[in-house]
């Protein structure tokens, strides 16, 4: 714990740093702020029931930030943008124009980031709509001229885009990954509202229960922060070179390959697409043409999140984009060329090709215990839920695990900048 808090003491002996962790509250208190602006023509209550009687709506919920209970401006939350990003690395590895564009850097990277912005905006009108007519036929919301409805439209794009500008300007004059803090942030703030409803319906669920939820809480947290860290150290030797008169070289080093390199970044890209199967059953299941209709009611049953192929898909696509966005931020032909530009090589390992297919080997291996972990443990609680009744703690594995890697992650980040400001301070 003093290694987690250590980083977060310094800050306030840095001016810079203590800048920047100012303007990242600032930033979040502007989100929590918006994230309770409803928009007008909104029966806010029965939404909200609708939302206590539906474990699906209410996990939809849990990653919009608590915006969609409300009904807020920000009530399509992050989700349209996260698909947006998704479509877009998918494309990546399919037009060889937009992977040359992924690969020029810094420039490359903010063009694609445009992109993904320009595709959030139709994707946000259609969620958009599609939540107009799922609260319309709920009766949570009255029929809307087209004008009216045009403005519900664009309220909830902007609110999107919004959001999206917000985590933006974290990344860029704050502290850590803006998108990861804003889902942090919105997570984090349904906790005590779930916490008090847990306490005041203690009488009624079983003590015994509550305590076993909380204590697989507990291991999911601690087993989160020990796989997170873990990694497989390669060895790398470095031949010795003598230029000038000097010899360089000669010394032994580490490679880490970490057990979970994706961070949480497969968990959000899971949640989002398995969500959206349900999102539109429920949406077409009202369509008056009995065919359609049926079929959209069968997609939605299917997509329950207590049924078996909700699951079996969630765990699935875990383990999938796991293994893609490693494949995607870690390559093992550019890793073994540098080894080899600087003279190093693997003990028992041939430099070049030979090093990628040996780096290639483990990172295939290690990335299935990190993938199959992190599906586990967001469906262990789940589970918990099912096994122990207790339905009012609805942040699950998937938000623990979000709020767990965004801390560690950020940890990490400030360890960093601060390093790196005592070596500016000893070169000066």
């Amino acid at each position: 714990m003093n290694k987690l808090l250590d980083p977060i003491k310094k800050i306030f002996k840095v001016p810079e740093l203590k800048r920047k962790l100012f303007f990242t509250f600032f930033i979040f208190l502007v989100f929590r702020i918006f994230a309770h602006i409803p928009i007008p023509g909104v029966d806010v209550t029965a939404l909200k029931n609708l939302f206590a009687q539906s474990q699906f709506l209410g996990l939809l919920d849990i990653f919009s930030g608590g915006t969609l209970a409300n009904f807020s401006v920000m009530a399509l939350g992050l989700n349209p943008y996260i698909n947006a990003s998704i479509i877009f690395q998918l494309l990546t590895m399919v037009f060889p124009k937009l992977e040359e564009i992924s690969k020029e850097g810094e420039a490359g990277r903010q063009r694609i980031n445009q992109y993904v912005r320009f595709l959030a905006v139709p994707l946000s009108s259609l969620q958009a709509l599609g939540m107009y007519a799922l609260f319309k036929n709920q009766g949570i919301i009255s029929s809307l001229s087209p004008l009216s409805l045009l403005t519900l439209v664009t309220t909830m794009v902007g609110g999107t885009l919004l959001l999206v500008w917000l985590g933006e300007l974290i990344s860029e004059y704050g502290l850590g990954n803006g998108i990861s803090l804003i889902i942090f942030v919105g997570i984090v703030g349904t906790m005590p509202a779930s916490l008090g409803q847990t306490l005041v319906t203690v009488e009624s669920q079983s003590l015994f229960n509550i305590i076993i939820f909380l204590i697989l809480a507990v291991i999911v947290i601690l087993t989160t922060v020990t796989i997170d860290e873990a990694a497989r150290k390669i060895t790398v030797h470095y031949a010795k070179r003598i230029r000038g008169g000097k010899m360089y070289g000669g010394r032994a080093t580490h490679l880490p390959l970490r057990i979970n390199q994706a961070g949480v970044i497969p968990i959000i890209f899971a949640v989002s697409l398995v969500l959206l199967p349900g999102i539109l059953g429920r949406f077409l299941e009202q369509v008056p043409y009995p065919l359609l209709s049926s079929f959209a009611k069968g997609i939605k049953d299917i997509f329950n999140p207590e049924g078996f192929f909700y699951n079996a898909a969630y765990f699935l696509l875990i383990i999938g984009f796991t293994y893609f966005y490693t494949a995607v931020t870690f390559n093992p032909q550019k890793i073994a060329s540098e080894i080899q530009k600087y003279g190093g090589f693997i003990p028992g390992i041939r430099p070049g090709a030979p090093t990628a297919k040996f780096l290639n080997y483990i990172l295939v291996r290690i990335t299935l215990v990190g993938a199959v972990f992190l599906g586990l443990i967001a469906l262990l609680p789940s589970l918990a839920r099912i096994l122990t009744g207790v339905t009012t703690m609805m942040l699950g594995g998937t938000g623990i695990l979000i709020v767990v890697s965004v801390v560690l992650e950020t940890v990490k980040q400030l360890e960093s900048m601060l390093i790196m400001r005592e070596y500016e301070g000893f070169l000066k």
